[in-house]
Parts: structure tokens; sequence; C-alpha cells
């Protein structure tokens, strides 16, 4: 169960007030405070507070580059700018507090993000809940042949079954074990904080992740992206809808510059030149190795 039932208590109990405020606030975001938006089996993503909008990122640039913004009629145009020419600190007038709930394993690539401010649940003070990640049966795939960190084919029929039955069994196992340690029976007990280290990376932990726009949209066209690991991506998802309601403008010029945008080496433009003249390029005739020309030819093609 993502979300037990105190904490949906606390949820409606936060939502049902309402404060009077001068500060601005995004009447699209306003719709997801504190509201939890499932994800995998047992996580979420919710929004505890956030700081700014799309008239904060123009604010910001217009301050910063003073009468050079003149030329630019309205926000959407600026903001475009700002985007297709790198531009970064006025997003990061921009902020948002997340309360998520994750697997150990996905926190351990999430953190790698390391332009954010993290508190995460601490199990040497608290008992961790026993719930695991045990992903879908169509989400169980062999190692991928040509890729040392993807997957391939999805185990099907017996071996699917099989694997499952490996997860839920060791990670029940590995907790009963740990509730042993820390409550044994007329003993005293395994400190919490060495009692954890039984634990599998598939437990569920929680933390509150602040970041400001520019370093969440870095996160974004990584972890969003149709390369990265589907039990991050799904993650990266969820906040994605959350932020084009928060700042659509902004969003739109992500989707559309970095999301679905690419980005090409000197060595790819000169292939581009060469190709858009007529002539017949290869890979053996570009200067590029093989992986490059490979992605170079992906792109295309897309």
């Amino acid at each position: 169960m993502p979300i037990t039932p105190e904490q949906q208590a606390e949820i409606d109990e936060a939502r049902a007030q309402t404060h009077q405020t001068l500060r601005a606030t995004a009447p699209g975001m306003e719709k997801h405070l504190y509201k939890a938006h499932e994800v995998l089996d047992h996580g979420f993503v919710r929004v505890i507070d956030y700081m700014g909008d799309d008239a904060a990122i123009c604010q910001a640039a217009r301050v910063s580059y003073g009468k050079g913004t003149k030329a630019v009629s309205n926000d959407k145009g600026l903001i475009r700018y700002l985007m297709r020419h790198w531009h970064s600190t006025p997003f990061e007038m921009c902020e948002i507090k997340l309360h998520v709930k994750l697997p150990v394993f996905v926190a351990r690539q999430w953190i790698r993000h390391r332009t954010a401010n993290v508190n995460e649940y601490s199990a040497r003070y608290s008992i961790l809940d026993r719930e695991f990640y045990i992903p879908a049966p169509e989400q169980l795939a062999a190692q991928s042949v040509i890729n040392n960190q993807g997957r391939g084919a999805a185990l099907e029929g017996e071996e699917a079954a099989r694997v499952l039955d490996i997860l839920k069994s060791d990670s029940n196992r590995a907790y009963d074990h740990y509730e042993q340690m820390i409550s044994d029976e007329g003993q005293q007990g395994l400190a919490r904080e060495l009692a954890r280290m039984n634990l599998p990376s598939n437990i569920y932990t929680q933390w509150y992740w602040k970041v400001d726009l520019h370093n969440l949209f870095h996160f974004l066209r990584l972890r969003a992206d149709s390369h990265a690991q589907y039990e991050i991506r799904v993650y990266a998802d969820a906040i994605c809808r959350i932020v084009a309601d928060w700042v659509p403008l902004a969003y739109g010029a992500f989707e559309d510059y970095r999301m679905g945008g690419v980005q090409f080496s000197s060595k790819g433009m000169d292939v581009l030149r060469r190709m858009l003249k007529g002539e017949k390029v290869t890979q053996e005739t570009s200067g590029m190795s093989a992986g490059e020309w490979r992605e170079l030819m992906g792109s295309l093609e897309g």
C-alpha cells in the first residue's frame, strides 16, 4: 500500500487548510500540493511545497540582463530563449520540495544527483516497514547482450515465476530476521543501525527532496529518458507531469529543446553538412567511431 490510512488522514487535513498569501502561486501546482501520486507497487511522489512560477523565471532574467531583454516581447519567447541558449540561473529561482517513497536501489541512483537537499527516513532510529518492490511480470527481463547496464528480452512462463518467487521469499526471509534481531525475546536486541544491514535493496525508504528547477530539469532529462532504468523513469515521468502543470512555459521549452532535441558533436555536424551537399558518407569516411556513428544515425532516423 503506497499510502497508509494515517498518512492519508494527514494529507486530507493538510489539503483542507487554506492560507492567505501575498506570494506568487501557480494554479496548476496548487492542485498537486500534498496529493500523493502512486508509483510502482508501494511508492509515491507528492509535492510538499514550491516557490516561483514561469513569471519568476522571467523576472530573474530581466533583472540579470536588464535592457538586453527588451527585444523579447513575451514571457514564452524569453523562456524559450533562455532554454535554447543554456542559461541556468533564472531557472534556479524556482524550487520544489517533494516527499518521495521509493526502493533503496532506486534511491541510490537518484542520490547521484547531488545538487539537491535531501533528508531520508532513518533506519537508525525507526523500524522500516515490510514493503518491498516486486516487479510486475512484464518488467522481468534478462541481461542485455549489447548494453552492460540494460535489459534484454522479457522472461516468460516458468522462468519469470521462479524469479518472482525468489524475490518474494528472499525479501520476506530477510525481514523476518531483521525483526528477530531487533526484538529477540528475552534479549536486549541488536541495535537498529546494525540490524538494517541485512535488509535487501528493494525495501522501500522515504525522503524529502528539495531542488531548484534548473537542476530538476537536468535530473528529468536523464531519468525520464527512454534509456533510463524503468524503476527510476516512472518516478521521473510522474514528476514531469507535475512540473508541466507548475511551469507550463518552462516545461514546454524543456520538452522541446532538451527532451526532444538532439546535440551533435563537431564531427557529427561535419557529417550532416556533407550529407546535405549530397555526399554519401559512411562510418569509415566519417572520422567517427562505430559507437558514435550508430548514435548519430539513430538520432537522424528517430
